[in-house]
Formats: C-alpha cells, structure tokens, sequence
C-alpha cells in the first residue's frame, strides 16, 4: 500500500507528479525553516476541496474506520490505522511541471494499452515487443510517431518491411501522449476518481511524472 499512487499538486491547485503513499507521508510530516507544514491533504467531497493537516486526517481516518472500513484502502500503525490519501497539495511552492512526455518502454506499451498494433489483441508485457512502423533499415526513426507495440507473431511477419508491402494495417496511427499515458491507466481505478477534475479539463492538461 506504501507504492500506491497519490496525485501531487503544486500551491496552484495544478497537478505536478504522481508519487508514493510513502512519498506522501514524508512530505505531509516535513516542515520549513518556520517549522510550518510542507504539504497537506486534499480530500474531495460532493465537488469542495477540503485540506487537512496530518493530525486532522488521522482523527478523520479513525471516524472513517468504524463506519466506513471497506470504503478506504488503510495503512496500519502500531497505534492507529490511517486512510490512504489520494492527494495532497505542497505549500511551499509553485513549480510548473515538465511538459514532456518521457519517451520510454514503459510509455510506449501504456500508450497501446499493451494491444498489438496490428491484430488489435492485448498480451502481457513480456508477449510484446516494439516495431518501427518505417524500418530503421528504411530510414524509419525512433519516435512516438513511428514504435508500435506488436505481438511476436504480427512482428516477425511484417518483418523489415512497411505495414502496406506486408498487406498489413495498424489498429490506430500512433502519436506522442499529451500526457502521461500510465496517469490515464490508473485513472480507470475507481480509487483515483476524485484526480479527474484536475486532469480531465484543458487547463490540468500537464504532464505527469510517475
């Protein structure tokens, strides 16, 4: 429970990064030369936002706890059970995130979904592999543009040809996210809907970084 994911935002309200539970907890206990706060809770209720303060959200996880266990995911204590957080919100300042979307692997298969780009069927990570759309032998480059995911079959017989001398069709052309693409993934858990309102509108359209 201390890898799951909780939703950073900046002093703004604007979303910044994806980090740990453990990461969280090591924010929300940090403090400044002032000795005040480094970070606080953001609870979502009926479409407010409520901050809480470390102490408040364990008298609130102790209340949730009697009336409602199974609605919450807990971290346990020696002395009291804590309800995960989804996000939390620093104080202190207001850093913009990184507009770049990390070209890798694991974006890669994220983006497809883990579906094989040309017979549209989903495996598991290690049944897939990454093709050049335009061969590298052909001039094709590495870019969001030109890898798709492909099964070892589809790969192996569209071999170092283009989709069209192999009589083959991509499911979806491939672009480059304007977001994350593994954010979009967790956003399908039901535990992270309240991190909608700050990514679904234009405005929260920022990068994420897990």
């Amino acid at each position: 429970m201390l890898d799951s994911s909780v939703l950073l935002l900046n002093a703004h309200y604007m979303a910044m990064r994806v980090v740990s539970v453990r990461r969280a907890f090591t924010l929300l206990f940090k403090r400044d030369g002032q000795e005040q706060p480094v970070a606080e809770i953001v609870h979502v209720d009926g479409g407010q936002y409520v901050s809480y303060n470390f102490e408040d959200w364990r008298q609130l996880s102790q209340f949730r706890k009697e009336f409602e266990p199974n609605s919450h995911d807990w971290i346990r204590t020696v002395r009291f059970d804590l309800c995960v957080p989804r996000i939390i919100r620093v104080l202190t300042f207001a850093k913009q995130p990184r507009q770049d979307v990390k070209f890798n692997r694991r974006n890669l298969f994220a983006r497809d979904h883990n579906i094989c780009q040309y017979c549209g069927k989903k495996f598991s990570t290690s049944d897939l592999s990454l093709d050049h759309v335009i061969p590298r032998s052909r001039g094709g480059k590495s870019s969001w543009e030109n890898i798709v995911c492909a099964c070892t079959r589809c790969n192996v017989r569209k071999g170092g040809r283009t989709p069209e001398e192999a009589h083959m069709r991509l499911v979806r052309s491939p672009l480059k996210p304007r977001r994350n693409p593994v954010v979009s993934i967790t956003l399908s858990d039901h535990r992270y809907s309240s991190w909608k309102q700050f990514l679904d509108a234009a405005y929260w359209d920022v990068e994420l970084t897990a």
